[in-house]
C-alpha cells in the first residue's frame, strides 16, 4: 500500500532519507537546475493552435494554466499530434482535451533526491513557486506560479555536466 512505499512517501514529504548510498546532487536544491521559464498555454487555445506554437518554439510540453494561476496540468506535443491524428480530438477542441491532469509539483526549495524520486514514476515534474495572496477583505490563498518544468534528462544533464572531481 501507499504508506509502505517509499516514492510515495517522499512524494507526499513523509520522508527525506530514502536511499543508502546517495549521489553527490542528492541533497543540491531543484534551483540549482537553472531551468528556464516554460511556454504556458491557456485553457482555450485550441489543439492546432498547441501544436503549432510548440513546433515553432522547439517544445515538447508546456504547462496548461488558467488566468486564475490555477495549474490544470500538462501538455505534450507527441500527445497532441497523436490525438488527432487518431481522431479522438478535433484540431478545434480546446487543449485541455489532451491535457495530462495528473502531474507532479515540486519547490524550487526541495532536493534534487526529491526530484528524482517523482521522475522514477512521472516523465516530469512542474517547478512551482507558492506565495500567500490577500484580498481586501483580509481573506488568503496561496497561489502557485510555475517556474519551470524538469524531466529526467536535466537532471542527468546536471548531474554529468557538474560531476565532482
Amino acid at each position: 500500500s501507499k504508506f509502505v512505499n517509499d516514492q510515495w512517501m517522499i512524494k507526499n514529504g513523509f520522508l527525506n532519507d530514502a536511499q543508502e548510498h546517495k549521489p553527490w546532487w542528492w541533497n543540491i536544491k531543484v534551483q540549482k537546475l537553472n531551468i528556464s521559464a516554460p511556454l504556458i498555454l491557456l485553457p482555450e487555445v485550441s489543439c492546432q493552435k498547441a501544436i503549432e506554437i510548440l513546433q515553432e518554439k522547439g517544445c515538447d510540453l508546456a504547462p496548461v494554466v488558467a488566468e486564475s494561476g490555477l495549474i490544470l496540468g500538462m501538455v505534450t506535443l507527441s500527445n497532441t499530434l497523436s490525438s488527432v491524428l487518431d481522431g479522438n480530438v478535433e484540431f478545434s477542441d480546446p487543449v485541455t482535451k489532451v491535457t495530462y491532469d495528473q502531474f507532479s509539483k515540486i519547490s524550487p526549495e526541495d532536493s534534487l533526491g526529491k526530484l528524482s524520486c517523482l521522475l522514477e514514476n512521472d516523465h516530469f515534474a512542474i517547478v512551482v513557486h507558492e506565495q500567500m495572496q490577500f484580498t481586501g477583505n483580509g481573506s488568503s490563498s496561496t497561489k502557485q506560479t510555475v517556474l519551470g518544468v524538469v524531466t529526467s534528462m536535466d537532471l542527468f544533464t546536471f548531474a554529468n555536466r557538474n560531476e565532482k572531481k
